[in-house]
């Protein structure tokens, strides 16, 4: 289904009393407001986040009848590996990777001061393995005494067109309850485990939010919910306190991107539905939708993916509308040999979503 058939798929799923109150409820609270940016948040980390992040970044400036995208990106902080990791373990610093590739995203296009943020030193000692975003963002929490404000000196610095948050100012693990019933703690060990995932949890449990994220989710049109790896980038943003309630609070569309592809070692086997379920199962009932390609991938890109444990996730609309989710569908693939989503494409459909609603 292309970009332009959404707004039949819309009205096909629109019909559920409940769902047509709350829209309702929307618009009301829409209405005097027609002028003023389209308020998103986009919760996430790894790849996927940016990804989210450049497609909006794009639609951000306001043109003629169009006022633009307001961002804020919330950005989880449980990263214990690479460069993150070890400013983590030397410096007692948070981790800023995930930060500075949103804030990269951010800046919307080519920006030289980018390129050198995400400048990695090579090299097997000292500097080696650092970007040197992630040196200067830690550099500026220590001069200022305020990650949160080193965050936003940097998206200054960069241009960023939105802002990023940390999900949680608290130095957090990532603990992983394991098939088996055994207990990882930290996202790199848990990658290494191999195993399949059950239940995550951060440590300390319900760690505090950051500064000016509930407000956010509050005041916002539409919540975006991925796509990324489902336990360490997606869930672990969820379990801040107050987080929950606040998504089942507010007003917004809240939207689950869908993975491509299932990712070896911790969503082996598991359908867009199990992914849904694990996010409700966590938190609770905190999806209105969920964005699903539509568009098969080339079979000898599956067939390549395949050799290393990845397929592309099975979607049964029906399972989800039971489930309580309303399925968009629409072509998200980005042209090429790699099995991604195409930024520009998610971004079109994710604000056709916030502005015809379901």
């Amino acid at each position: 289904m292309s970009v332009m058939d959404l707004d039949s798929s819309l009205q096909e799923t629109r019909g559920k009393d409940a769902k047509a109150a709350r829209q309702q409820r929307r618009n009301e609270l829409l209405r005097p407001h027609v002028d003023r940016p389209t308020r998103i948040v986009a919760m996430g980390g790894g790849t996927g986040l940016p990804m989210v992040l450049r497609g909006l970044a794009r639609k951000a400036e306001p043109k003629a009848g169009d006022p633009g995208v307001d961002i804020t990106a919330v950005v989880t902080m449980s990263d214990d590996g690479g460069s993150s990791g070890r400013l983590r373990r030397s410096h007692g610093a948070l981790p800023p990777g995930d930060i500075r590739n949103c804030l990269v995203a951010l800046t919307g296009g080519n920006n030289a001061l980018a390129e050198v943020f995400q400048y990695r030193f090579g090299g097997a000692k000292g500097l080696a393995g650092h970007a040197v975003g992630n040196l200067l963002i830690a550099a500026l929490a220590e001069l200022k005494g305020d990650f949160l404000e080193a965050v936003r000196v940097s998206g200054e610095m960069l241009g960023a067109k939105g802002r990023v948050l940390p999900c949680t100012l608290a130095p957090v693990q990532l603990v992983a309850k394991m098939d088996d019933a055994t207990e990882v703690v930290g996202e790199r060990n848990i990658v290494r485990a191999q195993g399949r995932v059950r239940r995550v949890s951060l440590s300390p449990r319900s760690p505090p939010p950051s500064e000016g994220l509930l407000e956010s989710i509050h005041t916002a049109e539409l919540i975006v919910i991925g796509p990324g790896s489902l336990y360490s980038s997606v869930i672990p943003n969820l379990l801040v306190d107050g987080v929950a309630q606040a998504l089942q609070e507010t007003r917004a569309l809240k939207v689950m991107v869908s993975n491509l592809m299932t990712q070896p070692g911790e969503t082996d086997g598991m359908s867009c539905l199990d992914h849904v379920r694990a996010v409700i199962e966590h938190v609770g009932p905190v999806l209105d939708a969920v964005l699903i390609n539509g568009t098969p991938p080339l079979q000898e890109a599956i067939q390549r993916y395949s050799h290393k444990g990845a397929y592309v996730i099975p979607v049964n609309r029906r399972e989800l509308i039971t489930a309580g989710v309303v399925p968009v569908e629409a072509d998200l693939l980005k042209e090429g040999s790699k099995i991604r989503h195409d930024s520009r494409k998610v971004a079109r459909c994710l604000l056709k979503m916030a502005r015809c609603g379901l």
